[in-house]
């Protein structure tokens, strides 16, 4: 199983996330990214990988 977690102090809510993942694993609400969809994800780590704040952590 595979787990998603956002740190909220650091994420600016940019939505690079939101917009490169394949499956829709995440959402901006309120101006923060959010995990909406967890059982979704691929663990492909593109949302990780393009977070500019590193605010992002998928963990296997």
């Amino acid at each position: 199983m595979v787990e998603v977690k956002v740190d909220e102090e650091k994420c600016d809510g940019c939505g690079s996330c939101v917009d490169v993942c394949p499956v829709e694993v995440l959402e901006i609400v309120e101006e923060k990214s959010k995990v909406k969809n967890p059982d979704e994800c691929l663990a492909c780590r593109a949302c990780e990988v393009q977070c500019p704040n590193t605010s992002i952590e998928i963990i296997e």
